[in-house]
Parts: structure tokens; C-alpha cells; sequence
């Protein structure tokens, strides 16, 4: 256990399913389960209380981890959500196979002892309703997108006039929510001052760059290595022996990328640095996939450099 004051660190684990939480208490026999609700999280605070220095680990887990981690972080408890993937290969490298809450519970608080991980810095309100409007946004245009092929498809006449009139009022939901996304940037002076930053640069318009700092809080805050690896746009090493692998790009956040994807697009289009950057990858071979994924590293690391240092010229 590491030292803060004098006094140890006590790693819990919690496993948070839809209805239930399991509690493991590192140095403790047995696990505890609790309801995943308001009342379940009041008796999860008391339970927690009682140890000075309690450091709460625990997965993402759909969502269903909101609303704890909430309650944490007002009452001061600092609390880690890891990848799952994280917690999956350390449960492999010590050769665990059964699986279930308790058991979960019990390798999160391990986890937290072997790895004492960072606690990961809560949003504001402001933030988490940014990043609700940006994700519902997202499913909104991804459904969009389905229904319009299912028109495609589609030749019976009743049921086209059903379809259309159902895509009618999905782009009507659409454009609310960017009004709504607008407002929320008008009310907050902050987020309204990064995000039109970042849309100096070319390529990166406004409803980008507010996705971005929706799913990438801390850029601005990151080493450009940071910001690479947070993004699963880090390359790593495949080496063994005299072998050579290719390297690759793993883990980070699918959404940071999705973002970045379609902005590298434009930059490697309109942004003249950047694109002569993609071109000269090109012309030296490298296949689209590797060309584009190392301008959108090259985009994320000027955008996070964008927002630490306000007097660089954006000039493209």
C-alpha cells in the first residue's frame, strides 16, 4: 500500500452491475453487496467512511458507474473507473479464470494495491451535460444513417411514407440537439474559449472540436505523449529478438478517434502543414490506414499544444 500522511491507502473494489454493487474491502474476508441505487449508495458512503485513506477502484461499465462515482466524488473519496480491458489482463497475469461480482470485486481492490492507480478527476456538471448531448448526437446520426439505407431498401409504398415521415422527426430531434449543444456552449465561457480555439485550426470546425473536449476533458492539461496514448493513438513497439513487427496503435478512446478521423480528412485537405505532413507519408508509401492515423496524432498533439500554450499562432 503506498503512504499519504502517515496512513495507508485501503484500495476497495467496487463491481457495479446494472441493479447491484459488490464491495471487497482490501484486508477484509468477506465482500459486500449493495443495491445500485440512491439508498444502496448511501450505505455504500458509510461502509466507506469508516477507513481513512479509502481509494475506490472499479470498472466502466455502460453507465451503470455514473451515478456512484457521482456520489464519491462529492463526498471527497477518490475513486479510479479503469477499462475494462485493464482489469481483464491483470486478472489474466495472475491466472484467474472464474468470474463473478464478488470475485471481481476482490481483484479490483487487489488491483488498486498492486497498481495503486491515479484516481481519475471527476467532471463538472457542465461536462457531463456536454457529453450526453455530444454521445446522444452521435446515436441520433448513426441512426440516422441506418434508416436512410433501410429507405434503400424499401419499395411498399405506405411503409416508405412511414419511414420518411420517422426521418423527418429524427432530423428535427437532430437539429435540437446541436441548438441545445450551442446553448450549453454560450453558458460556459470556458468551454466556449477552448472550442473556438481548437476551430482555428483548419479541418476542425466547431461541433468537432466541442466532441472533442466532451470525450477528451483534459486536453490541454496532457504531454503531447499523454494526450497519443490517452487517444489509442500511441504506436507500440512489436519486437522480439532480431523479429520486427509492425507497430501498432491500441486501446484509448474509440470516440476521441472517431472525431479525429474525420477531422485529419479535412486537415489533409485544407490545413497546409498538416496536409503537406500527410502528403510526403504518402508519397513515401505508407498505406492510407498508417498515413491518416499518424496525422490524426499529429492533429490531437496541435490541438492539446493549442490549448496549453494560447499565444501559438494557428496560422495553417
Amino acid at each position: 500500500m503506498s503512504q499519504t500522511n502517515n496512513t495507508p491507502i485501503i484500495y476497495a473494489g467496487l463491481d457495479i452491475a446494472k441493479a447491484t454493487i459488490a464491495l471487497h474491502i482490501a484486508g477484509q474476508p468477506t465482500t459486500t453487496t449493495l443495491a445500485n441505487t440512491k439508498t444502496g449508495h448511501s450505505q455504500l458512503l458509510k461502509l466507506l467512511t469508516k477507513h481513512p485513506n479509502i481509494h475506490v477502484v472499479c470498472e466502466a461499465s455502460g453507465g451503470y458507474e455514473r451515478g456512484v462515482f457521482e456520489r464519491l466524488s462529492a463526498a471527497t473519496i477518490p475513486a479510479t473507473i479503469l477499462n475494462p480491458r485493464q482489469s481483464y489482463h491483470f486478472a489474466k497475469s495472475l491466472g484467474g479464470r472464474a468470474k463473478t461480482d464478488p470475485l471481481d470485486a476482490r481483484l479490483l481492490s487487489l488491483y488498486g494495491q498492486k497498481i495503486q492507480p491515479r484516481a481519475t478527476t471527476p467532471r463538472t456538471p457542465q461536462e457531463r451535460a456536454l457529453c450526453e448531448l455530444i454521445r446522444h448526437r452521435r446515436s441520433l446520426q448513426q441512426a440516422l444513417i441506418a434508416q436512410n439505407q433501410s429507405l434503400q431498401q424499401i419499395q411498399f409504398a405506405p411503409l416508405r411514407r412511414q419511414l420518411k415521415a420517422l426521418l423527418r422527426q429524427m432530423e428535427t430531434r437532430l437539429a435540437n440537439i446541436e441548438v441545445l449543444i450551442k446553448n450549453q456552449q454560450k453558458a460556459d465561457h470556458q468551454l466556449q474559449a477552448k472550442s473556438q480555439r481548437l476551430a482555428q485550426v483548419s479541418g476542425v470546425g466547431e461541433l468537432s472540436a466541442l466532441s472533442l473536449l466532451a470525450e477528451m476533458p483534459e486536453l490541454g492539461a496532457l504531454k503531447s505523449k499523454q494526450a497519443a496514448a490517452l487517444a489509442g493513438l500511441a504506436p507500440y513497439a512489436r519486437e522480439s529478438g532480431a523479429w520486427r513487427g509492425r507497430r501498432r496503435i491500441q486501446a484509448g478512446r474509440p470516440a476521441v478517434r472517431r472525431i479525429l478521423y474525420m477531422a485529419a480528412l479535412s486537415a489533409s485537405r485544407h490545413h497546409r502543414a498538416l496536409s503537406a505532413f500527410y502528403q510526403r507519408l504518402r508519397a513515401a508509401g505508407k498505406p492510407f490506414k498508417v498515413a491518416i492515423t499518424a496525422l490524426m496524432r499529429k492533429l490531437l498533439i496541435l490541438l492539446n499544444l493549442a490549448l496549453k500554450s494560447p499565444n501559438l499562432s494557428l496560422v495553417n
